[in-house]
């Protein structure tokens, strides 16, 4: 497990931007924290490390917004209204090629049972206005980049 505090959104998106250039395709990231937290902000950074820009907005309203690279792209999800198996498929969350990219899912405790092996868990915790507490819980798979 690693444990970050960040002490502005800057600070967010850099911590996720190291994240971002350490993921390779087939990663998927499952957010936890409140509304307001920083997981959108977050996930720019992600997508910053993973070389795709950072005009990343919320997906509450599409469910989905896709980033397309030359190599990966990352699909953002939000769960937040999705309740159960049925509710999941009609999204056409399954219909997303996850093996060759990566994704990243808003309110991942609505779906947990459904999400795979080997998913890699960022915890979000509202401090205050800026600050963050981030975990990440990935198996002990990123720790010597933040040692």
């Amino acid at each position: 497990m690693i444990r970050i505090v960040t002490h502005s959104p800057e600070e967010t998106i850099a911590a996720a931007e190291k994240l971002g250039k350490l993921l390779k395709a087939g990663d998927m990231i499952a957010y936890k924290g409140g509304l307001g937290a920083g997981k959108t902000t977050f996930t720019r950074g992600v997508a910053i490390g993973l070389g795709l820009g950072d005009n990343v907005t919320s997906p509450t309203f599409a469910l989905v917004n896709e980033y397309r690279g030359e190599h990966i792209n990352l699909y953002h999800f939000d769960m937040y209204r999705i309740e159960n198996g049925d509710d999941l498929e009609s999204t056409g969350f399954y219909d997303y090629p996850f093996e060759s990219n990566v994704a990243a899912v808003e309110w991942s405790e609505n779906i947990e049972e459904f999400l795979p092996r080997g998913t890699i868990y960022v915890t979000i915790n509202r401090i205050d206005e800026n600050e963050r507490e981030i975990i990440i819980e990935d198996g002990e798979r990123f720790a010597s980049a933040w040692d």
